[in-house]
């Protein structure tokens, strides 16, 4: 009987031994394939870096191969739009010209002089300066709006003008050529000419 008790403890303690060695073992098995799979993780993403480095590179060498992007065109667009709009709204340069003109008629003008004379010197000159100032803008808008219109004959053949540039542009032509029109009116006083002070 005593042996049997030793003997069942012998085998239970041995396989007690076993069952831990198994754990051990399997313990360890699974810290070398999480280890593993670690080293594989690090692995793809250094590769998934790589090509997407590769890959950029690519696309910036097909950008560079395409040549210009068209920005200095889209800007001298926008550019000629912008002073076609001040042309016909008048800008700060023409607001001071004219208020200039107004104090030189001022300062000239005798009070003795006659009414159609003060009329002229402190009003008339003053609108003519600022007609003068809108048709230079608008002389401007319709220069940079045409260059900007034909730049792509001298560009990069083959290669179309963006639809906004050209939209813009034509819209900065055609607003110099509305301000030009008006300036040019106003200066000869066919539009808005002087009062009679008869």
């Amino acid at each position: 009987m005593p042996d049997m008790g030793t003997k069942t403890v012998d085998e239970t303690g041995a396989e007690t031994g076993a069952e831990t060695t198994t754990d051990e073992e399997k313990t360890g098995t699974t810290d070398l394939t999480k280890t593993d799979e670690a080293t594989k993780t690090e692995a793809d993403a250094e590769a998934d870096v790589d090509t997407d480095a590769d890959d950029l590179g690519e696309e910036l060498e097909a950008v560079e191969a395409e040549g210009p992007t068209g920005v200095g065109q889209g800007a001298g667009a926008v550019v000629s739009a912008a002073l076609g709009v001040v042309s016909l709204t008048g800008g700060w340069v023409s607001t001071v010209a004219a208020a200039r003109e107004t104090l030189i008629g001022q300062l000239g003008t005798s009070s003795t002089a006659s009414v159609a004379t003060q009329v002229k010197e402190v009003y008339g000159d003053a609108w003519e300066t600022t007609a003068m100032w809108g048709g230079i803008f608008a002389l401007v808008a319709l220069i940079v709006g045409a260059a900007v219109l034909v730049r792509p004959a001298f560009g990069t053949p083959g290669k179309p003008q963006a639809v906004w540039i050209k939209s813009v542009a034509w819209g900065g032509v055609s607003l110099g050529v509305i301000g030009l029109l008006l300036a040019v009116l106003k200066y000869t006083d066919v539009l808005l000419g002087l009062p009679s002070a008869s």
